[in-house]
């Protein structure tokens, strides 16, 4: 999945707008995809959806919010598409069952991989919400994106920590 280039024409607002923000995009993509195909579709289709969208954006607010709205959405939405698919998976071989060797996958700062261990095991919208706090966003920004109130960001944040906390424990117990 790459980043797409620098518009060739300064006229186009779309690219003008999309391009200085697509880490946004790419964010979002890693959050909710496990595989980088599974990623490269999902940049795609936020693509499309952003495309669709963008005569509805508003310039009172910022584009990064809107642009967040519109990225979370298009993802939760996916998967919730996909949810309801049978899934049907067949064993090629009892390497897929095995340890592997090399484990130089695991990152560096463990904590960090433990944390995003545990925002896996999070609902879509609390992923959503924990993303967008990780990233500094504010309560009213978050807010605004996630089309709640200030007070429910409070609260969904300090019952998300606790409960961040307690997977945490839990996988470290396993």
């Amino acid at each position: 999945m790459r980043f797409f280039s620098k518009p060739k024409t300064e006229s186009e607002p779309f690219f003008k707008l999309v391009y200085p923000n697509q880490a946004i995009i790419h964010k979002v993509c890693n959050l909710y995809s496990n595989t980088k195909a599974d990623r490269e579709d999902l940049f795609q289709e936020i693509l499309i959806q952003l495309w669709r969208t963008f005569p509805s954006y508003k310039s009172e607010a910022k584009f990064s919010t809107w642009m967040y709205r519109v990225c979370l959405n298009t993802a939760i939405s996916g998967i919730r598409k996909e949810k309801r698919k049978p899934i049907f998976s067949f064993l090629e071989t009892e390497k897929e069952l095995s340890v592997p060797e090399d484990l130089s996958f695991i990152t560096e700062n463990e904590q960090v991989a433990e944390l995003y261990k545990a925002i896996n095991q999070l609902s879509d919208v609390e992923k959503a919400i924990i993303l967008l706090y990780i990233e500094e966003n504010s309560y009213e920004e978050i807010a605004q994106i996630m089309g709640i109130t200030v007070t429910n960001v409070g609260a969904k944040i300090s019952r998300i920590k606790l409960k961040l906390e307690q997977i945490v424990k839990q996988n470290q117990e396993i």
